[in-house]
């Protein structure tokens, strides 16, 4: 039987000739090869005696011949072939056996340096207590790594007397580090220490910062939101600080002057933030306390994926803001929008709505988006609902109304389309002015 030629492709697999793969080939075909027949191999392969030996040399040492017991009557040797599967296992189970000892010993090695590093670390308090009484007026420590950051973080929050102070910078975070974080704060609480937390408004859109925030409250924590915080920050019985480090790891602070700082800035954000609340309402208010920053950072000439940034928000996200408050404010480009904000005064920094602190009718009515609004009264500025019996935007009486509303606030149309047709007749009103003062600008400033 005739064994076609390999192409050249065949050349070098395992290393083999193209002549050891065309001789098992045809050893394959014909079940068993010997010296006899070698040469009829070489003859029907194509490949000269002095290759053939070559060839069988070569498949002998990658093992894909092995050597059988020689039949009665027939005393030369012969070999068949063995599939490259077998070969393979054969050929390589010493070496395979001697890298899987290999890596057990570095495993083992990896242990005992975790261990021992676990065991300096664990020093760390001992070093830090240490340190506060060999210096009492305060100290400024680095922790190298986050290891050494929870262990010490571990030991504060156990031996904590009376309050934890928490800053957090990021619209959402890891489910991970929620998970982690939960039982440690509940087991706090439980044991009557005060916590104040300071997040950023975006964390009250993301799902499971929402829950573990609600989890928080449930529990006794006070968590209130501002459209940016500093960076993550946690105080402990106003006497320690742990501050995240540029290279890694976190700083310890303990020096009385630069607490005070930390302190103060906290308590002034404090004051200023938004206390984290729940239902369309709480996140009705605090959207238009980040439009109210985006449209501070638009008249500051900040881009898009800064402002993302600094309010912990998608680029997406505060794309879709902005295009909302370029269609608000009727401008057609940023710089636009930054003037018509200035001229307004929306840029100017307030306290944010919150249900002591409402917003201005025109800085609610500017911020909010057409199905967030609620406009006054068609033809009158900001001021008290009306008490006229009728709707001032179609003449009908009104209907029977609770004395009390669900909302809170007395009815100020008949009906949500009378109520819609005055709001867009204000806003078409509050465009056309606001185009017919931009056109002055235009002449003054050239629109990007």
């Amino acid at each position: 039987m005739d064994v076609p030629a390999g192409d050249s492709g065949s050349a070098g697999i395992l290393g083999l000739s193209g002549a050891a793969v065309l001789l098992y080939r045809w050893t394959v075909v014909h079940a068993h090869l010997s010296r006899d027949t070698l040469a009829r191999a070489a003859v029907e392969t194509g490949i000269d005696d002095h290759e053939a030996a070559r060839a069988l040399d070569a498949l002998l040492g990658a093992c894909l011949l092995q050597e059988v017991p020689a039949a009665p009557g027939n005393p030369g040797v012969r070999w068949q072939p063995v599939s490259p599967q077998a070969a393979a296992s054969r050929l390589l189970s010493d070496r395979d056996a001697a890298l899987r000892a290999q890596e057990e010993a570095l495993r083992s090695q990896r242990r005992r340096i975790q261990e021992e590093q676990d065991g300096l670390a664990a020093l760390t308090p001992v070093y830090l207590q240490a340190r506060q009484h060999s210096f009492p007026q305060g100290t400024i420590d680095h922790l190298p790594d986050k290891f050494a950051v929870r262990t010490l973080l571990t030991e504060v929050i156990d031996s904590c007397r009376s309050e934890v102070l928490v800053s957090k910078h990021g619209g959402s975070f890891p489910v991970a580090a929620l998970r982690e974080a939960l039982p440690r704060d509940l087991a706090l609480l439980e044991r009557g220490i005060r916590m104040r937390s300071l997040y950023q408004h975006a964390t009250r859109f993301d799902q499971p910062t929402r829950t573990h925030a609600e989890q928080l409250v449930a529990a006794g924590a006070e968590i209130r939101t501002l459209p940016e915080v500093l960076p993550q920050m946690i105080v402990v019985d106003r006497a320690l600080a742990l501050l995240p480090a540029r290279s890694g790891g976190a700083l310890l602070i303990r020096e009385p002057d630069l607490l005070g700082y930390l302190l103060d800035v906290f308590e002034r954000d404090w004051a200023n933030a938004t206390p984290y609340a729940t239902g369309p309402q709480a996140a009705h208010g605090v959207s238009q306390t980040m439009k109210q920053s985006i449209l501070v950072m638009l008249a500051k000439g900040l881009k898009d994926d800064t402002i993302a940034r600094r309010l912990g928000i998608s680029l997406r996200t505060c794309r879709r803001h902005v295009s909302e408050l370029l269609e608000n404010l009727g401008a057609h480009s940023r710089f636009e929008a930054g003037v018509i904000a200035e001229r307004q005064g929306l840029t100017r920094h307030h306290v944010p709505a919150t249900s002591e602190t409402p917003a201005t009718p025109t800085e609610a009515a500017t911020l909010a988006t057409p199905a967030e609004a609620e406009p006054p009264t068609a033809g009158a500025g900001p001021g008290p609902a009306p008490t006229a019996a009728t709707c001032p935007a179609c003449g009908n009486p009104f209907p029977a109304r609770p004395v009390r509303p669900a909302n809170g606030r007395p009815a100020r149309y008949c009906s949500p389309a009378c109520r819609s047709r005055a709001y867009r007749d204000r806003t078409r009103r509050a465009v056309a002015g606001q185009v017919a003062t931009a056109t002055g600008a235009d002449d003054r400033h050239e629109t990007p």
